[in-house]
């Protein structure tokens, strides 16, 4: 087992990380950008480095600054958390070239499932579904027309390399294809330094199905169930919940199934996410895999038990799974809360928090690294805290989250909870009728 990590991350998971640590006698070190000095995380752990200035690019995606940081405090390991460099094949291979664990999938692992339209094939040729489109990255405007007439409108444009809802676009009809095409393709350049995109058809009224597995490095795998996360905006989740109310305990099981093929032909360790699309007529098609950890993971360890953390540490270090299957009990939903002003199109809303209140409560677990005084940085994701709550059944999780959302406080600074909350106790919700549109019910109106 390592003795030392380095958490090359910040905010919420980074803090989530250093706890891990904390439960398993393992010395954390965190890094920090000069905007970050007085953030939670930083203090929080055994030790802590400075790799740089507020933009990311200097500081948490500075692979260098990275690197010297783990080797000046004699980091055995480095977790990347969520984001960042966390599925960066480069920063993996660095980090064992350099004797340094990487505590995720193998850089060859997170290169093909990096790239969607390469894993795609590769999860189809395993048997996985997959949505009819492209295969793999378009290269013409005649392959684009080609398809266009074969798949049929609507089409999604979707970046080959990153996520995160960046570098995607819907075109309706040819009219606004191309330049739905050149969206996607800049906006993926911007973000990944990749502008390859490719096409899928477009499903409507699909609910978004992700499953959590978990792989040793000695050939053992698991699924710990699944997680509907269909409540999004601007193709972010905002709302993710286990189980998920749209599957039967067939479907469950053929979808587990699909997912640990798909994890298989990509040949993953540790921690990942296999994400589908579940179509209003039943059928699910393969979307992505997510090769790190998911920020909504809470509400898987809240229904199994496994604290998922702990587990890609252990795995990293070469340790066996122990276990062959996992029965979830329960229900848990997450909210994500961000520093956003939704009575103005969700504007961000930096700023200093002149007093806060963190919810508590049975069943209700809050992932957080914010707290009065703090100030929210500019420079980065504007995710407050996620609000968890755990109940005996769909219903109980509900009240539960609802309430403490309520209590959701950040005087100075705008949150998102209170429209949480609107959602989670709309009748919509409770009859568990999800999708991405169900937030439009709730925004101001113009």
């Amino acid at each position: 087992m390592f003795r030392r990590i380095l958490i090359a991350n910040r905010g919420e998971i980074a803090v989530r990380i250093i706890r891990a640590c904390r439960e398993m006698g393992i010395t954390s070190i965190a890094v920090y950008s000069t905007a970050d000095k007085d953030c939670l995380h930083a203090g929080l752990a055994d030790e802590s480095i400075c790799i740089g200035p507020p933009e990311p690019n200097q500081s948490y995606l500075k692979i260098p600054n990275i690197i010297s940081a783990a080797e000046i405090t004699d980091a055995q390991a480095i977790h990347p958390g969520y984001g960042f460099l966390s599925e960066n094949a480069k920063f993996a291979s660095i980090c064992r070239e350099c004797h340094i664990a990487f505590i995720g999938p193998s850089a060859q692992a997170i290169t093909l499932s990096g790239d969607k339209a390469s894993c795609r094939e590769a999860v189809k040729a395993a048997g996985v579904p997959v949505v009819p489109g492209s295969q793999g990255v378009i290269k013409d405007a005649d392959e684009v027309q080609k398809l266009a007439q074969e798949i049929g409108f609507p089409l999604l444009i979707k970046a080959a390399a990153g996520g995160g809802g960046k570098g995607m676009r819907i075109a309706h009809n040819e009219a606004s294809l191309k330049h739905a095409i050149s969206m996607a393709s800049n906006e993926a350049e911007s973000a990944f330094g990749d502008g390859g995109v490719y096409l899928e058809k477009f499903v409507e009224g699909a609910r978004h199905v992700e499953f959590q597995i978990l792989a040793d490095e000695h050939g053992h795998i698991v699924s710990l169930g699944e997680r509907e996360c269909s409540i999004q905006r601007r193709h972010q989740k905002l709302i993710e919940e286990t189980p998920s109310t749209a599957l039967s305990n067939s479907l469950r099981s053929k979808m587990s199934k699909a997912a640990l093929r798909a994890a298989k032909a990509v040949k993953y360790t540790n921690a990942g996410t296999v994400e589908f699309l579940l179509a209003p007529d039943g059928q699910f098609y393969f979307i992505e895999f997510n090769a790190r950890i998911q920020v909504e993971h809470p509400v898987t360890e809240e229904v199994t038990g496994i604290d998922l953390v702990r587990e890609q540490i252990r795995v990293a270090s070469g340790e066996l799974l122990g276990y062959s299957s996992v029965k979830p009990q329960g229900a848990s939903i997450e909210a994500r809360v961000y520093a956003e002003d939704p009575e103005r199109n969700f504007m961000p809303s930096p700023g200093t928090i002149k007093a806060c209140h963190i919810p508590g409560g049975p069943g209700i677990r809050v992932e957080t690294h914010v707290f009065s005084g703090y100030t929210v940085p500019r420079y980065y994701d504007s995710m407050l805290a996620k609000v968890i709550a755990r109940g005996k059944d769909r219903n109980e999780a509900i009240e539960r989250l609802s309430g403490a959302l309520d209590e959701f406080v950040t005087e100075g600074v705008h949150n998102t909870a209170k429209l949480c909350a609107r959602i989670v106790r709309s009748d919509r919700f409770r009859r568990g009728d999800l999708g991405p549109d169900l937030i439009n019910d709730y925004l101001p109106q113009a």
